[in-house]
This record gives structure tokens, sequence and C-alpha cells, in this order.
């Protein structure tokens, strides 16, 4: 079990499986990514709104990777454990004319910078922000050749801004490709479900991940175990993760996944299941922003099931 250490650069901001590894590893390896902010450091903590506003936006997510893991092959599951995710003591958060949740109310372009603290940001006085830094995209190569842009999600993870996955979550992800060829990057320092105006607090993080697979075990999408010991409003769980472009549809995806979950790795029957996501279901929205796609998670607390392992 080695650990590794991957610079940022060069980044990379589309998927394509035919990127050359720029790390391989073996399963139970932990990687200490370094990530830059979603803009591939084109933004800085001076920085103006005119500025801002000429960044290239074509190097949007720049992400850290791809890590070819020893052994994984289509139909693995590859594991990844969150075990720290620390900021840099700034952000930003932006508004950007056509994008966002209420694009038609707020147009004009706006710039906001955040000075971080450990685990609090007091920049939007006389709010005080909690912070929970996460990567909003942790993902796998997709299965099928070419260049593709990264903010759309899918089976195999990618821009899902799912704000559970921050230190002491972990995330299962299908395996599509040969060697899974993981990529990480689009942290930030706090995110409210939706991620309505476009952006969380983006900043650059330094994030420590540990990898196990487990072969043979076929995955339809990501599922989430939420960190023990959470902060804030979010019970531990296990979460299902869906998107799609039909939002309702997704949500139905989701919740049948869950039902699905429980009948196989809790024992239940899949109409008993159905009740029971009826009363302790939370169904929610991760992101809205993503246009066309949206992401729904569906999570079930760990207080409600016996205590198990997913695999």
């Amino acid at each position: 079990m080695t650990e590794h250490n991957l610079s940022a650069r060069p980044t990379h901001s589309r998927w394509n499986r035919a990127l050359p590894p720029r790390l391989t590893i073996e399963p139970g390896d932990t990687v200490h990514f370094e990530c830059l902010d979603s803009s591939g450091a084109q933004v800085h903590p001076q920085m103006t709104l005119p500025e801002y506003l000429k960044i290239d936006r074509g190097l949007i997510h720049a992400l850290t990777g791809p890590v070819f893991v020893s052994g994984a092959e289509p139909g693995d599951v590859l594991q990844i454990d969150v075990l720290e995710v620390a900021h840099k003591g700034w952000g930003w958060t932006s508004i950007v004319e056509g994008l966002g949740f209420l694009k038609e109310r707020f147009s004009d372009p706006f710039l906001f910078l955040w000075e971080l603290e450990r685990e609090v940001s007091r920049s939007l006085a006389p709010a005080v922000v909690s912070l929970r830094p996460f990567c909003g995209i942790m993902g796998v190569a997709p299965d099928a050749d070419g260049e593709f842009r990264t903010r759309p999600p899918g089976v195999f993870g990618g821009n899902m801004d799912v704000r559970e996955l921050c230190s002491g979550a972990k995330l299962y992800l299908p395996v599509l490709n040969k060697g899974a060829l993981f990529s990480v990057g689009d942290a930030h320092a706090a995110q409210g479900d939706g991620e309505v105006c476009i952006n969380g607090i983006e900043c650059p993080v330094d994030v420590t991940l540990r990898f196990h697979l487990h072969k043979r075990r076929p995955l339809p999408g990501p599922v989430v175990e939420s960190a023990p010991h959470i902060k804030q409003d979010l019970e531990t769980a296990w979460i299902v993760i869906e998107s799609g472009t039909d939002a309702t549809a997704a949500a139905r995806a989701a919740t049948s996944r869950m039902i699905d979950l429980l009948v196989d790795r809790w024992g239940f029957s899949d109409v008993h299941a159905y009740l029971l996501c009826s009363v302790a279901l939370h169904l929610k929205f991760s992101q809205v922003v993503n246009e066309p796609m949206f992401t729904v998670s569906a999570s079930i607390p760990k207080s409600v099931l016996p205590a198990r392992r997913m695999f």
C-alpha cells in the first residue's frame, strides 16, 4: 500500500479515455492530489470582474489525473475513500450571464472573493458560512471514444457536485475502461444543495484519496457512503446518485436504484423496500445548473438500517 503524490499540472478539461495516465497505482494505494480551482488557476484572490470576464472558459474544471488502477476492468467497482480535502485559504463564487438556476432574474455578471478560515468564512457578513470542502468532480473515464466536456455528469461520476463527498466519505463507481482512469477536481469549500448560482465556493485544494477495487461487482451508477460524524444538517447515509436531462426521470431512477440496493444488500422484498423509501428516503437535487443535466441524490440514513459494509 504505497503513497503517491500527483501535482495538478498538466490538468485536463475533457473526458477522454485515450488520455495517457499520469500515474499508475495498485489497489489499496493512497494518492495525494494537488487540485487547482475550477478555473485552472486563472482566477486569483485580487481579481477584478473585468479580468474575470476574460478567462478562458475552455479550461473550466481543470482536473488532476488520469490515474490508472492496476487490475481494474469493466464490470468492477472502484471504491474511493476520501481521507482529506484541505482548502488553501481563499475561494470565489460568480454569476455568469446565461447560466444558473435563476438566470432570467440574475443576468448581470458578478464575482465574489472569499477569505477562508479553517472551518468558516465570514466574508459575506453578517452570514457565517461553515466550510466542508469536497471535490465536485470525481470520476472515471466514460466508455466511449472521443473527447467529452466535463460539465455533464453521468454513470461514470464526474461533475456530480454532491456535497456529501467531503472528508470521511466513500464513493463507489463502476469501472468502464481498463485501469478505470480516475480524475478529480472542481473543489468547493462549501456548497448548498443545487449550487443554484452556478458555483459553490470554488477553491484550490489538496485532496488525499485511497483506492480499493472490487472485482466483478457490476454497479449501474455512483453510490456514496457519507462520512461518519458529519457536521451540519447531514445524517450519515447511503446515497444513490442519478443524473439526466429530465429531473423527474432522474429522481425515479435514483429511487428505483435505492430499492434495488435495499433488496440486494439488506434482503428486503421489493415492495417492502418501496414502502421504506416512502417513509425514510430523502430525495433532493445535488445540482440544477449543469444544464441540460440535473443530478438527484436519494439517501437513507444509516440509522434506519442494520450496519453493514457495501462490499
